[in-house]
């Protein structure tokens, strides 16, 4: 029993440090005239840290310029620069949902090379500055990093809780789907025994007229 505990301990350990480092650095090639864009489903009251610089193919040519947006799930602007080479975007989230992070190239340079860009994507507890946090509390160390754990539990049970929601959310839309589908059903059932009933009393009565029964 005991060790059972402990094995649930270093899970949720484990867990908890992930999601600590939790961020996606990640490498884009943007083609030129070509929009490339990543999402990502995050929920409500989250923080949102973002970096992303322009990474040059040939260092004897000026660095290319991109220009970014983010959009909200319900197309809210929430970052707009032109004609960067780097930037920074921070929020916090007040929509559940896919946020969408766009990238493209100049397009008065036709038929230029694709443009490379780094995107540095940070949400919620790794989007914290421990740093800041440890020099304003003077924790260092151990407790830092227990601090650290304490943070991604809390992230951890706040996933938890949103993934409850909406798997109650699709259990009802199931449910209603599956009382409409049975409706119908119902209906078309009752309306092809209506028009068999229909057909069968037309019959009867044009053989009653030609006298064949």
């Amino acid at each position: 029993m005991r060790g059972e505990v402990v094995l649930s301990f270093l899970v949720l350990c484990f867990l908890a440090s992930d999601v600590v480092r939790k961020g996606q650095a990640i490498w884009l090639t943007v083609p030129t005239a070509t929009t490339k864009c990543v999402s990502e489903e995050i929920q409500n009251n989250v923080v949102v840290l973002g970096d992303y610089v322009v990474i040059s193919n040939d260092p004897s040519h000026p660095i290319p310029t991109i220009s970014a947006k983010v959009t909200s799930p319900y197309g809210n602007n929430l970052h707009h620069k032109e004609n960067a080479t780097h930037g920074q975007f921070a929020f916090t989230t007040h929509e559940a949902g896919n946020y969408l992070v766009c990238f493209w190239a100049d397009v008065s340079k036709p038929g230029g090379e694709d443009v490379s860009v780094n995107l540095d994507w940070r949400t919620g507890i790794a989007a914290k500055d421990w740093e800041s946090v440890a020099k304003k509390e003077k924790i260092e160390g151990v407790e830092l990093e227990l601090r650290k754990l304490e943070g991604a539990v809390e992230a951890i049970h706040e996933n938890l809780i949103y993934l409850k929601g909406r798997e109650a959310e699709m259990r009802t839309v199931s449910e209603k789907t599956n009382a409409r589908v049975a409706w119908f059903s119902t209906m078309s059932l009752g309306v092809c025994i209506a028009v068999s009933a229909l057909q069968l009393w037309h019959l009867k009565r044009f053989f009653h007229k030609k006298k064949l029964i």
